[in-house]
């Protein structure tokens, strides 16, 4: 399976965001899954691909060539696929992925879970998204789609799913049909 993982390319203050960035990395290789990202070797971003690496697993970074040549040559991945926006690697990462995860992240972060929803209530695809909640990190957005859903401008789950665990996140692939 082909996992794109959505998250910060900066560093948390949580140190249990990153401890659960790099349980998730290794268990996607460990797995034999192949990871997806976003391209940076930095943050939660840097910590998911090099705990794959790291545990012999197939990384490939989709990384828009905005960024310099230096920071697009630094990755140590097994896959490097160039694109020319932020746009186009969503695209390319929503193509290609089987299922997402997300683990914290930011505004950029949010922009890829709405996407994903948007295009699975469209029915463009069909593919699960698991929300990786450490620490309630994402308390306040379920709330939000709570509320969404409670004015009926939320139809569908648009195929997000939560966990509390890494551990979680594999057991919810295993239920979804």
């Amino acid at each position: 399976m082909k996992i794109a993982v959505f998250c910060a390319s900066s560093h948390p203050r949580t140190q249990a965001f990153a401890q659960a960035a790099a349980s998730l990395g290794e268990g996607i290789a460990i797995a034999g899954h192949t990871l997806l990202y976003g391209g940076s070797n930095l943050g939660l971003m840097g910590v998911v691909s090099s705990a794959a690496m790291e545990h012999g697993g197939h990384v490939v970074a989709v990384i828009p060539t905005l960024f310099s040549e230096e920071i697009i040559n630094s990755q140590r991945v097994t896959e490097l696929v160039r694109v020319r926006s932020m746009a186009e690697r969503k695209e390319r990462l929503l193509a290609d992925a089987d299922a997402f995860v997300v683990l914290p992240g930011g505004i950029g972060t949010l922009d890829e879970i709405s996407e994903v929803m948007v295009a699975n209530q469209l029915r463009q695809i069909d593919k699960p998204m698991v929300l990786l909640n450490i620490d309630g990190f994402f308390d306040a957005f379920l709330a939000q789609l709570a509320a969404m859903r409670a004015e009926g401008f939320l139809r569908t789950d648009g195929g997000l799913v939560t966990a509390a665990s890494v551990d979680d996140v594999f057991l919810k692939f295993q239920q979804i049909p």
